[in-house]
C-alpha cells in the first residue's frame, strides 16, 4: 500500500508533467549577461533596436523611460536593472522586446530593455524541468521552467509575472502621465 507521502509525490510528479506540456512551444530567446532567457512567442509583438528612450523622472531605476513607437507610448523596463543585475552601457546589440502582458484582465505593451536577442527555439515538453527550490525567502513564480535545449540551460520567463501588479501600476500611471 502506498503511503500518503509516496502518492504526494507521485500527484506532484504528474503535475508536473501536465505542466511541461502546457509550457511545451516557441520561445524567443534573448540573452542578459552571460545567462539565456525565454519568452513565449506569443507574448512577443516585435522587436526593435535600441531608439531614443524618454527618462521619467520619479520612476524606480529599473524603469528606463518610454518610447514612441508608431504614434504610441510604450514604457520600457531595463529588464538588467529589474532582475539585480548591473546595468551596462548599451551595444549594437542591445534591444527592446515588446511584449504583451496581462494585468487584471487588461492588456498592456511594454519594452522589456535585453543584452542581445538570440533564436526561436521549439521547446519540448522533455526539455523543460521545474524550477528548482531556492528556500521560502525566493519568490521564483516568475520562471516557468528550466529549458535544456541546445547545449544549455535557458530560464523560461512568464512575462504575466515578471513584474507585480504594483510594478504594472507604477508603470502604467507613468506612461499616461507622459
Amino acid at each position: 500500500m502506498a503511503s500518503a507521502e509516496s502518492m504526494a509525490v507521485a500527484q506532484k510528479s504528474g503535475q508536473r508533467e501536465g505542466a511541461s506540456d502546457k509550457r511545451a512551444g516557441k520561445y524567443l530567446t534573448f540573452r542578459l549577461e552571460d545567462e539565456e532567457y525565454g519568452l513565449e512567442i506569443l507574448k512577443v509583438r516585435e522587436i526593435i533596436g535600441l531608439m531614443d528612450i524618454t527618462h521619467i523622472p520619479r520612476t524606480p531605476d529599473w524603469v528606463r523611460g518610454v518610447i514612441n513607437l508608431r504614434g504610441k507610448v510604450i514604457p520600457v523596463v531595463d529588464t538588467r536593472l529589474k532582475f539585480g543585475m548591473k546595468a551596462l552601457e548599451d551595444t549594437v546589440e542591445t534591444c527592446i522586446i515588446v511584449v504583451e502582458v496581462k494585468k487584471a484582465g487588461e492588456a498592456l505593451e511594454m519594452g522589456i530593455l535585453v543584452d542581445a536577442v538570440s533564436e526561436v527555439l521549439d521547446i519540448t515538453a522533455q526539455e523543460i524541468e521545474d524550477t528548482p527550490e531556492f528556500g521560502a525567502g525566493l519568490d521564483t513564480q516568475f520562471i516557468l521552467g528550466m529549458a535544456k535545449a541546445k547545449g544549455g540551460v535557458k530560464i523560461l520567463l512568464d512575462i504575466d509575472k515578471v513584474l507585480t501588479e504594483e510594478d504594472i501600476i507604477k508603470i502604467q500611471t507613468t506612461a499616461d502621465n507622459v
